[in-house]
Formats: C-alpha cells, structure tokens, sequence
C-alpha cells in the first residue's frame, strides 16, 4: 500500500497567515504552529475537527478532504496533518515534514482489538524533509521495521505500542489509544521526523 502526499499539501502549506504574531524559526521560515495556536478557535467553527499538540503548541485543524479512510486536516497557518486511519501518512507547514508514506503490506493498526491476541509485525519507507523543503534536508526511503503489541488499560481502552528500529535515527515508539468495543482510535501519539518531539492528535475532542 503507498500513501504518497497530493501537491495539494504543500500548495496549502504555502498559504500562511499575515498575522503578526506569527514567529520564526532558526531557519527563518514561520512558526506555523504558533499561529495555528493563536487562530484555532475560529478554525474550530467550521466542521469537523481534529485538535493536535507538539511540545506546548496545541491546535485545532478541520477536515477539508476525504477519500476512504485518508483524511487531511489544516490548521491556520499552514499547518497540514494527513491521516489514513489514525496513522499519520504526511504533514506540512511542521519543523519537519513527513511527504510521503509506503507500507510493506497491510498496516496492522487497521485493527487493535486483534493485537490484544498476537503481536504484528509491519514495515514502511519514509520520505521526509525539513521545513525549508531544501534539498539538503529531504531523506527519502527511511526504513522503520515496526513491531506492535496491545493491553487493555485499566479505563477500558487498547493501548497499541508501535516500536519501531530505524537505521541511523533513534528507536521510535508510537501509541495509539482505541476503544474496546469499536477498535476506533481516538488519541494517538506519534513521530513525525528526527529532531522533534511526538505530534499528539485527538481524534474525539470533547465538545
């Protein structure tokens, strides 16, 4: 299964706000997420909503295209999440940003419930690139061989632990919470490029 980022992504991440308060990064590109931050309670009235937090940046993004289970969401800003189910596939306007995403076979989080039994094993190529997209900070191909196991948490939930080796970076380690009798996931945490912290995505913010 491949799961490549539409041009649509990155044309949106070049529409930023004119805001003022918007920051910068040592690179010199904005500090979309602050701005995203800054804007979301307008974001939130517009549909449906997925809310994100990286570090102490917390934002809100609405869904604007669907196809099957892949879903994009944007922020203000710029800030756009990619999701197919509640894996993070591709992002933009982010310190890094994942453009595309290639699974080995079928993505064993497609069911938690059934990892409460087994352990799964699954593998994906990675291409990402820093904000700048300069082509001196894209790598493409990164191999992450991933292995995840489920347990049920003493609140009723399936906790998935995504533990995956990749050459060259440090072990990575997702976590996906779903519900026991639906297997949805509703919060997750996941990487989404060397050098930065987990991106945190609710996917049933409470009203």
């Amino acid at each position: 299964m491949r799961v490549v980022l539409p041009i649509l992504l990155l044309a949106l991440a070049g529409c930023g706000s004119n805001s003022p308060l918007a920051g910068f990064l040592p690179s010199g590109e904005p500090d979309r997420l602050a701005i995203a931050e800054i804007e979301s309670a307008e974001a939130e009235e517009s549909g449906e909503v997925l809310r994100m937090a990286l570090g102490r940046r917390r934002a809100s993004a609405v869904l604007i295209q669907e196809q099957g289970t892949r879903r994009m969401w944007r922020a203000p800003g710029g800030v756009v999440v990619a999701t197919d189910g509640a894996r993070v596939v591709g992002t933009a306007g982010l310190p890094q940003m994942v453009m595309a995403t290639r699974f080995d076979g079928p993505d064993p989080l497609t069911d938690p419930r059934a990892l409460l039994t087994r352990t799964a094993e699954t593998r994906r190529l990675v291409d990402v690139s820093g904000a700048s997209r300069d082509p001196a900070t894209m790598r493409f191909g990164l191999s992450f061989d991933c292995r995840l196991r489920a347990a049920e948490t003493e609140d009723g939930y399936i906790l998935v632990e995504e533990r995956c080796r990749v050459p060259g970076l440090s072990p990575v380690v997702n976590r996906f919470w779903a519900e026991r009798d639906s297997g949805a996931v509703g919060y997750a945490e996941q990487w989404i490029g060397p050098g930065i912290g987990p991106l945190a995505l609710d996917f049933q913010p409470a009203e």
